[in-house]
């Protein structure tokens, strides 16, 4: 057994990740809280998180001869996989983890890789990988892995790493004997500075998240505009948000200044965005940021969200650009209330 530890340990850590942990593939610790959450409505649109809810409980259901599950972290400041050509000028209002390419694609082909050298070094043993896309409570195994704990802002938090990484895991059929951390382990002691911070008040208590208010899931997962009381709370963000744990410290005392560094936004640049956002017609903005995360909300939803910015930031100067939408169907009320901001 520790022979194959050696080899797995040797094999992971060549691989370059930015941390990497096993851990057994069981019951998460977690999931009744998961289901709560669920059953509260907590999750608001994202409807697949309850189609993957007994996955997550049974993970032997579908991947029968699971046992042990290898977890890797990859850090996204810098952002490991630029895109060339870049369409936009002003980057503050994009979540650092969508600034290049989608990691659905680059981490998990790292992923893929992985398997096929697992593959090879073990033969007859079974390896899949995940992305947040399968169904995995990915975080709950990342913890029972040793990479961190659960904070206050949801995420996962190592002290010497903070939490701006991705989290990626392959299910193997290997059993080794692993030993469980401490699982109440938390360094987030009375520090609240994650939901002080939360401009829509999403975080409603420490570790439980209100999707429904959350930015980024009314940026990226929400099929329509806002509602308005929590439009304005949007403040500049075009996708994503990042607040909850940039304000972190310990964030903060990872990456300092190089942190507040990513947020520099000039006015200029942003009209010059959003001009080009509510010009372009659809399908270029498809094309332009194709293989980008912001390829998700397609050339639509990226108007939307170039709609609530400019209103928020009361950028009467886009207002001929703005008219263009009024009368379409499904953007029209958003371009009248953001005419309406000036």
């Amino acid at each position: 057994m520790s022979t194959i530890l050696e080899k797995l340990n040797a094999l992971v850590r060549n691989e370059g990740f930015t941390n990497f942990g096993f851990a057994e593939v069981t019951t998460p610790f977690s999931i009744d809280l998961y289901d709560r959450w669920l059953s509260d409505g907590l999750n608001g649109e994202m409807d697949y998180l309850e189609r993957h809810a007994e996955d997550k409980r049974n993970p032997q259901k579908f991947y029968k001869r699971a046992r042990t599950a290898i977890v890797v972290t990859q850090s996204y400041l810098p952002h490991p996989a630029p895109k060339e050509g870049w369409p936009l000028k002003d980057v503050a209002g994009v979540a650092l983890y969508a600034r290049g390419r989608d990691y659905h694609r680059f981490f998990h082909t790292r992923l893929r890789a992985l398997c096929a050298k697992l593959a090879t070094e073990f033969p007859g043993e079974e390896f899949t990988s995940f992305t947040d896309a399968g169904p995995v409570l990915e975080r709950d195994l990342a913890a029972r892995a040793g990479l961190g704990w659960i904070g206050k802002n949801t995420c996962l938090l190592d002290r010497s790493k903070g939490s701006l990484f991705l989290l990626g895991e392959v299910y193997s059929s290997l059993t080794l004997p692993l030993e469980l951390p401490d699982l109440s382990r938390d360094f987030c002691g009375t520090c609240t500075r994650c939901l002080d911070a939360c401009p829509t008040g999403a975080l409603i208590e420490p570790r439980k998240l209100d999707a429904r208010k959350c930015i980024s899931y009314l940026t990226i997962e929400m099929k329509d505009a806002a509602p308005p009381d929590l439009r304005s709370k949007i403040g500049s963000w075009l996708f994503g948000c990042d607040i909850c744990q940039t304000v972190c410290p310990w964030n903060i005392k990872v990456h300092g200044d190089q942190l507040s560094a990513q947020y520099q936004s000039s006015e200029e640049s942003l009209v010059e965005d959003l001009r080009y956002l509510l010009t372009a017609p659809n399908r270029q903005l498809e094309r332009d940021f194709e293989a980008t995360p912001l390829a998700r909300i397609n050339g639509i939803g990226l108007k939307r969200n170039a709609l609530v910015v400019a209103g928020n930031r009361r950028l009467a100067v886009l207002a001929p650009e703005i008219n263009r939408h009024v009368d379409h169907p499904r953007i029209g009320d958003l371009a009248r209330w953001a005419l309406s901001q000036f």
